[in-house]
């Protein structure tokens, strides 16, 4: 075995001892169906801690000679296909990790010194154990990777199943080293694309943030089949654990998942897979709290730098998702790397790809997926200086106070004030539009409760619905919105509709909250009524 030539199952073996494990070796069938044909291309592009090296040690672990998997994927998903032993530990196996040649030439506050020496320590290393393996079928002079594996090709006969993890870093770290981006891209053309690699690659995996880098409209390595945060299927399923498979981990710690899904749910594939982040969930169960783990593993500076990009509406859909909102966005013009932005469409596709937005295909539509990721907005916003947004969540809690206390004028006049003074950020002619204000006039709710939007209930749809946490001792609260009505018609739809059907099994007070908006004035009423609930 080697370090990048068959570099044996230790990694995933590991994995395997972990306290929390999520079987994803099903994603192995696909490979399988795809190895040694057109389809045999493959970049798969994830966020932060989306489990992307877990899989390439997984998928070396399975394909690569020198070890002897059998036992370690037995009782696991993959185990139960027909071509499991098929293609178990039957290919030389080049795995890689593009970070790992970068920080060899990183120096402490200077960064990457050297993008294009790491791109040719990469070909170095692996062409040196490539001439251990495969003695006298390399020329003594060779240098170039893409030429190694043909000369060995030729030779033997033997195909290759290539793994590059962190396959972006050059595009994502070193940014403005244009230089190394062209000569590594042109790198991988040569690996991947060119008329003898068709010979040499049984299998190409691709991982990383990014998807492949554009030119114009195309990408560099228009021969790969692309899965990512903007169309992942067939393989969403692979994008982090579903809902089944969170359900049965928090069953099985006993923890709370309906706040589980508050917290890190939101990323909706195909209007029905939903998919959580692996690293906020199992450290939720190894910590038994709810709380932000992903976004602690970066600052929220880069975000910050990104939402604070001059572009014509951009602003405005940020407030927007902040307060429960959806924003249309134009993914297809990405230019797929981290300098490119012609629009704001173009930096709302980067946050889809970074994990900071979801995205809904059907609808192409943006929003904040969860409320994690809703926290880590706020601090952007905070530090990027929005200080009438600011002031509108300072405020909240006054408007949180002035509801418990059922002060109807209070909050009629609290949320005018958060219309008049965001007036010119969110746009305000319908009860959606009244929505999204109301939510981010009560975001200091979420400390309390759960927030859930059009929540199915009795004979229709609930439009906020505060559910307490366990942790609280305050009051469940129905919300129904009016447009150019009334707050009598908002308390009597939600007793007409029996939209607190939906808290049946909660014991506690409800109060049930009328709010209209009336255009002619241009001031809202508010109308709150205490309902008991007893067992």
């Amino acid at each position: 075995m080697g370090i990048y030539l068959n570099p044996g199952n230790m990694g995933f073996k590991r994995v395997l001892h972990s306290q929390i494990y999520v079987d994803k070796t099903g994603m192995l069938e696909y490979l399988n169906s795809v190895i040694d044909t057109e389809q045999c291309h493959v970049c798969v592009s994830r966020p932060r801690r989306f489990g992307k090296s877990i899989t390439a040690e997984m998928i070396a672990a399975y394909y690569g000679r020198g070890c002897d998997s059998k036992e370690m994927f037995q009782g696991l998903q993959i185990a139960g296909y027909p071509d499991f032993v098929k293609h178990l530990n039957q290919y030389d196996v080049i795995y890689a990790d593009m970070n790992d040649f970068r920080h060899k030439f990183i120096i402490p506050g200077k960064g990457n010194t050297n993008a294009l020496e790491s791109v040719s320590l990469f070909q170095t290393e692996i062409i040196r154990e490539l001439r251990e393996k495969f003695p006298n079928q390399i020329s003594g002079e060779e240098i170039s990777l893409p030429s190694a594996l043909t000369q060995i090709s030729q030779s033997s006969g033997t195909q290759f199943v290539v793994i590059i993890d962190e396959w972006d870093a050059f595009f994502r770290e070193d940014k403005a080293d244009t230089e190394a981006q062209e000569v590594y891209i042109n790198l991988l053309r040569g690996l991947f694309k060119n008329a003898n690699s068709r010979k040499f690659i049984k299998l190409a995996y691709l991982t990383g943030i990014l998807p492949i880098k554009k030119y114009g409209t195309q990408s560099a390595l228009n021969n790969f089949d692309e899965f990512t945060m903007v169309m992942p299927e067939p393989l969403e399923e692979y994008v982090g654990f579903t809902e089944k498979e969170v359900q049965a981990l928090y069953e099985e710690y006993g923890l709370e998942y309906e706040e589980a899904k508050y917290w890190y749910d939101g990323y909706v594939f195909g209007g029905k897979t939903h998919v959580y982040n692996p690293k906020s969930v199992v450290d939720s169960i190894r910590r038994k709290r709810f709380a932000s783990y992903w976004t602690r593993t970066e600052t929220y500076e880069s975000l910050k730098g990104y939402i604070s990009i001059d572009f014509a509406g951009l602003r405005e859909d940020i407030v927007q998702m902040i307060a429960g909102g959806f924003c249309k966005v134009n993914p297809d013009k990405f230019q797929n790397d981290m300098t490119t932005f012609h629009d704001k469409h173009d930096v709302l596709t980067l946050l889809i790809h970074l994990g900071y937005l979801a995205y809904d295909f059907e609808a192409n539509e943006v929003y904040i997926p969860n409320e994690e990721v809703r926290g880590e907005f706020r601090n952007a916003v905070e530090g990027a200086g929005w200080d009438s947004v600011m002031k509108l969540i300072a405020a909240s809690e006054e408007l949180l106070q002035a509801t418990w206390c059922m002060d109807e004028e209070a909050v009629a006049a609290g949320i005018d004030k958060v219309h008049m003074e965001n007036a010119s950020i969110l746009s305000y002619h319908d009860e959606n539009s009244l929505s999204c204000v109301i939510s981010l006039a009560y975001y200091s709710a979420v400390r309390e409760y759960i927030l859930i939007r059009e929540l199915p209930s009795g004979k229709g749809y609930a439009d906020i619905v505060f559910l307490p946490k366990h942790c609280s001792s305050k009051p469940a609260m129905v919300v129904e919105l009016k447009w150019n009505d009334s707050a009598e018609g908002a308390i009597s739809q939600i007793k007409d509709k029996k939209y607190d059907n939906v808290l049946e099994e909660y014991q506690g007070d409800i109060l049930l909250v009328g709010i209209n908006y009336d255009r002619k004035t241009k001031k809202h009423q508010c109308l709150i009524e205490e309902m008991e609930k007893t067992e």
